[in-house]
């Protein structure tokens, strides 16, 4: 199998677990949701969906249409990057258990969790994202997806983090 061959495997897989998240997800917002939960941030999620999508077909484009090579010195590193930031986000989603989505839904009344990843970080999960955003391109070397993902991603988790943190203080404040 040649290394065009063995990244395209690899943006599958991220592709089927990617799907599993959204499955999780789905479930979660139905257990929040009938729990009181609050959907915060709408509008953003759209854009939010778009650019990790983008992010999956930008991999594929870049290194099979402008020949990115596999460069081990920059790939293997790259690929332990991008793996420790699904074993961070998976740690993330069983943390959190039901409370986890990829939406910001806050149920009232919940107090925030703070064992796992979130004993050390506020939001581990968007590490896990920001490291993936750019590591996983530059397995095969599509630096200008990295580049672009990241740059874009940087803009959208701003309003994504705001949103989400005046989320946390409004259910707080009403509990």
């Amino acid at each position: 199998m040649n290394s065009e061959t063995a990244y395209t495997v690899l943006i599958a897989l991220v592709a089927v677990e990617r799907l599993a998240e959204l499955l999780v997800a789905r479930r979660n917002a139905a257990w929040s949701l009938a729990r009181g939960g609050v959907e915060y941030g709408r509008g953003h999620y759209p854009a939010m969906v778009l650019l990790h999508t983008a992010l999956l077909a930008g991999c594929l484009l870049e290194v099979h249409y402008a020949a990115r090579p596999f460069v081990p010195a920059l790939g293997w590193p790259m690929l332990a990057l991008a793996l420790g930031a699904q074993g961070l986000r998976w740690w993330c989603i069983r943390t959190l258990g039901p409370r986890w989505n990829t939406r910001v839904i806050v149920v009232p009344g919940l107090p925030l969790v703070s064992g796992g990843p979130y004993r050390w970080l506020r939001h581990p999960n968007y590490l896990a994202v920001v490291v993936e955003g750019f590591a996983l391109p530059l397995v095969h070397t599509a630096w200008v997806t990295a580049f672009c993902f990241t740059a874009l991603n940087a803009w959208l988790l701003a309003a994504r983090l705001r949103c989400e943190d005046a989320a946390l203080i409004r259910c707080r404040a009403a509990a």
